[in-house]
């Protein structure tokens, strides 16, 4: 017989609000928008108080100020997100036997086994408690038999609360919910189910699997299992991540080429130097475009492992050319390096010399010894320092 899993989703409450506050403590009770600026910005993370307006993440910061005209915005620290998030995966590592990281405030955990010596509920509710003594954060946590329910636990204990959801019990825990409740269920899907007049997971449940198999095809399968809580699919190990990526939203829409390559460059120099300082090789170029209707266009290519900019910097400038409307002015443009592999920069004996491995190697001893940008391209001295995206799923 199978042991009964206890699969743990942990979650930190609206997490890079919960860092400002930790910093500024007037922010407390306050609505809070992290995000750009009220012109040209997107909301990054709101607290509950802006939620209560209709204010939510990925809207635009000036329709989010409509709903919410006295909400305080904040431009957030990707330094202190990141620093956070690094004190709350150093506890959970020294705490637990297997985790993963899903994205910079959230985890699942597997407790599968520990119930013969210890009570798994204890075991999460301590280790909520201590994370939220050490680091001062708000933190909510779902335990049930499998990931979706666990999450869906969460959402429900939100905000800064615990529930458990007994085993059996997954399926009258999930009937009164609205079927959008159900992680990774898209709009479309809902929307076609709502024309059977499918509204609530009770309904779903109700429903056969043949009868979603036909609509659905492959996937009936999925959102049946999903509608009764089955959920197999096992934790992944925390590991490194994957990618690394840079953005940067113009304060009036930009149709300039020399602009955006100035700012690529900058980008991908930075991106570029931080592979180097983390011995990591990319193996994958991308752009993103984002235009002033947030119409948004991205390309990528495949690369040979590198992490030095006198590649990378032609290869995104040529990307520039292929996934840019030169008749459209862009909002946004963003670089991402990714399918990383741990390793150093390996001198290309066709096109690398001495002179240039020494250059990087002195570049960087400076950089490290006294921080980003004190040594770059002349075209990216036109552009301070840059934060990078710290809202990467890692």
């Amino acid at each position: 017989m199978d042991a009964k899993r206890w699969i743990v989703h942990i979650d930190l409450d609206s997490f890079f609000v919960s860092v400002e506050r930790k910093f500024n403590p007037s922010l407390i009770g306050k609505p809070v928008i992290i995000g750009g600026s009220a012109d040209r910005g997107v909301v990054a993370s709101c607290s509950y108080e802006a939620r209560k307006y209709g204010v939510h993440s990925a809207m635009p910061t000036r329709q989010a100020l409509k709903l919410c005209p006295h909400a305080i915005v904040i431009h957030g620290s990707h330094g202190r997100y990141s620093e956070a998030s690094h004190e709350v995966t150093d506890i959970i590592h020294n705490s637990v036997p297997l985790y993963q990281k899903t994205s910079v405030d959230e985890f699942y955990i597997d407790l599968t086994g520990m119930d013969r010596f210890h009570d798994p509920y204890k075991i999460a509710s301590d280790l909520r408690q201590r994370i939220m003594r050490e680091t001062q954060l708000p933190i909510s946590f779902g335990m049930a038999s499998g990931k979706t329910v666990a999450k869906m636990a969460t959402n429900k204990a939100k905000p800064n609360g615990q529930l458990l959801i007994p085993h059996g019990k997954e399926i009258e825990f999930l009937a009164p919910q609205p079927i959008s409740k159900i992680p990774m269920l898209g709009e479309s899907t809902c929307k076609k189910l709502y024309e059977y007049g499918i509204e609530k997971i009770g309904d779903l449940q109700r429903v056969e699997l043949r009868f979603l198999q036909t609509v659905f095809g492959k996937a009936g399968l999925y959102i049946w299992e999903k509608a009764r809580g089955i959920d197999h699919s096992e934790i992944v190990p925390h590991s490194d991540r994957k990618s690394i990526s840079s953005e940067h939203t113009f304060h009036n829409d930009v149709a300039d080429r020399h602009t955006l390559e100035t700012i690529l460059v900058s980008m991908t120099e930075e991106l570029s130097f931080k592979l180097r300082k983390e011995n990591k090789l990319a193996s994958c170029l991308a752009i993103k475009v984002r235009y002033a209707n947030f119409e948004t266009h991205t390309l990528q290519q495949k690369i040979p492992l590198t992490a030095a900019e006198h590649i990378l910097i032609p290869g995104i400038k040529n990307m520039l050319t292929k996934a840019w409307n030169k008749h459209r002015p862009i909002r946004l443009i963003g670089v991402r390096l990714s399918d990383l592999a741990t390793g150093r920069y390996q001198i290309n004996l066709f096109e690398d010399n001495e002179e240039r491995i020494k250059l990087y190697q002195a570049m960087d001893n400076i950089n490290f010894k006294f921080g980003d940008k004190t040594v770059c391209r002349a075209a990216g001295m036109e552009i301070g320092t840059r934060n990078f995206n710290p809202f990467l799923k890692a």
